[in-house]
């Protein structure tokens, strides 16, 4: 009899859902929601880089979603086992004892300081400093040592520190935090129980510094030193937590009634969609599975003997069993890598959304024909023609850190530079510039790991960037001197979160074996050019320069 699966992956943008057939992977049927809120825009103020969505935008999509795939299917709903949910991260909701998000609740619908605060806001820049002084100086165990020592504002604890400095009213009325991925399981489940709710290993150990060195996460006494309210929360939260081939409870009636589907589907833990994407793409040790997306998440598995006790330095964290249970994930990443270019694309866009498609001279349908013919083109034509241009022609030298530093060496607070404009240059020659940042940012998170003795041998990438730019692929791969693999689903992390409910329904008797069966082939492999390595390394050492000044002048 055939068993199948969900894996339901939340993105920045939009949630996705794939019904899978478990005994070989196959994908039967995909459903995608955009998140309208989001895409109007609300809850969000870019220029202090807050960025908030409601719950009711995950919410929505969830139903949406799946009802549809399971409807699209014809599947019997008996034979679906189990669901997965993977989602960014660190991405902290507040809600209310019985687990309600407070966006949900009267007072606080339209207050962005009680929406999920999502993994790109960085509001939290002071308070993340703080949390790195403090561990650094206040006498006792340094709890950022296996989050690569440093804290960041993108993660859990500083996140919370801010809303509750600043709402007063949302502080109090926040009962305890969830993570996106622990607030969707937890919607879906049974149990309703906040005490005994099973809290995903993943999202803990990378963004909140649960660690088993300390019997979980940080104490009381030092949480207390940055504001009373994290000790209070402290109580309110979590000792143990799990890896996400185990089950975190059965679908509730409501929810089973809503999705067309049973009260015997499993609901697997939560976990982050970087390390759903890495299981979805058949991850072993020595191989570097890059998320490329909006940003990067860059995952390494490691059989415990090989990392011991050694931590790894700049990183955003080690975690046992955080992708694999039995081995430990090493987590890393870019703040942006998609955003450069769609930060690029857009300021090139001003021009046309103020002028040309504001026009009284154009009729509305030719300015709607000239907007899709522009979108469908733009990035496309830029693409080209910077490709064109050959490495000898002079071409700016741009940091990639539009959106601050995650990797190596979090620093939220820096900012995007350019040097070597002249003018000569022209758009393509930027572009050309900014698809290198990426690339060279990568490759100081590549340095990074191997300085540490962390070994790479290949390189997999996933996600729109890897499958939709030859280019970009083909100059990371000069760049890291290094062969790169190109997963062929569309869909990796929901396709590693259905691997995760395969074996929480007990189909597979571990993660390794089910990524055999049921992970993504490959469909494409970039080596990297000989004749063009020896030049990546020279404008290597430029990027590296002008990163070194930039951060010598930024306070």
């Amino acid at each position: 009899m055939k068993n199948y699966v969900i894996g339901l992956d939340y993105g920045s943008d939009s949630v996705r859902a794939v019904l899978i057939d478990t005994e070989n992977g196959q994908e039967l049927a995909s459903d995608v929601c955009h998140y309208k809120r989001w895409k109007n825009k609300q809850y969000c103020n870019p220029s202090i880089n807050q960025f908030r969505q409601h719950p009711l935008d995950h919410i929505e999509g969830l139903e949406s979603t799946i009802k549809n795939i399971v409807t699209a299917s014809k599947v019997d709903p008996s034979l679906i086992k189990s669901i997965c949910i993977d989602t960014t991260g660190s991405s902290p909701v507040p809600v209310t004892e019985d687990g309600t998000p407070l966006a949900l609740t009267a007072e606080f619908a339209e207050n962005p300081n009680a929406m999920m605060v999502l993994w790109k806001d960085h509001t939290a820049i002071n308070e993340a400093n703080e949390i790195n002084e403090l561990a650094a100086t206040w006498g006792g165990e340094n709890f950022t040592k296996y989050e690569g020592g440093i804290y960041s504002s993108e993660w859990f604890w500083a996140k919370i520190l801010h809303i509750a400095r600043e709402d007063e009213a949302v502080r109090n009325a926040a009962y305890t935090w969830l993570e996106h991925c622990d607030l969707m399981t937890y919607l879906l489940i049974d149990n309703k129980d906040l005490k005994t709710f099973k809290r995903s290993r993943c999202a803990a150990g990378h963004k909140a510094m649960w660690h088993e060195d300390w019997n979980g996460l940080p104490p009381e006494e030092f949480l207390g030193k940055l504001h009373p309210y994290l000790a209070q929360l402290r109580g309110k939260l979590y000792d143990e937590t799990y890896t996400s081939d185990i089950v975190a409870g059965t679908l509730n009636q409501e929810w089973a009634t809503k999705l067309g589907l049973t009260t015997d589907t499993i609901i697997a833990v939560g976990t982050f969609d970087a390390h759903s994407g890495a299981v979805g793409a058949k991850i072993d040790e020595y191989a570097l599975v890059r998320v490329m997306g909006t940003s990067t998440c860059d995952i390494i598995v490691s059989a415990k003997e090989n990392v011991g006790s050694k931590t790894v330095k700049g990183i955003c964290g080690q975690v046992d069993g955080s992708v694999i249970p039995g081995y430990i994930g090493l987590e890393a990443g870019q703040s942006a890598f998609g955003d450069v270019l769609a930060w690029f694309k857009d300021t090139l866009s001003w021009p046309l959304d103020n002028l040309v498609y504001s026009s009284a001279i154009l009729s509305e349908d030719q300015k709607a024909q000239l907007k899709e013919e522009v979108e469908s083109n733009f990035i496309k034509t830029l693409t080209e023609q910077a490709e064109a241009i050959p490495l000898s022609e002079s071409i700016p030298t741009a940091l990639d850190w539009v959106n601050g530093r995650r990797t190596p060496d979090a620093n939220q607070g820096l900012k995007s530079a350019m040097t070597n404009l002249s003018l000569g240059t022209k758009a393509p020659h930027i572009f050309k510039a900014l698809i290198n940042s990426i690339c060279f940012g990568s490759k100081k998170i590549v340095d990074r790991f191997e300085e540490e003795g962390v070994r790479i041998d290949t390189v997999i990438g996933i996600g729109g960037v890897a499958r939709k730019s030859p280019f970009i692929m083909q100059t990371l791969a000069n760049v890291l001197n290094k062969p790169i693999k190109v997963a062929a689903s569309d869909q990796a992390p929901a396709l590693g979160a259905a691997i995760y409910a395969a074996v929480a329904a007990g189909i597979y008797p571990n993660v390794i074996e089910a990524s055999k069966k049921m992970g993504s082939d490959f469909e494409s492999e970039y080596f990297p050019q000989s004749d063009q390595v020896e030049t990546y390394k020279e404008l290597m050492d430029s990027y590296s320069e002008l990163a070194q000044f930039v951060e010598s002048i930024t306070k």
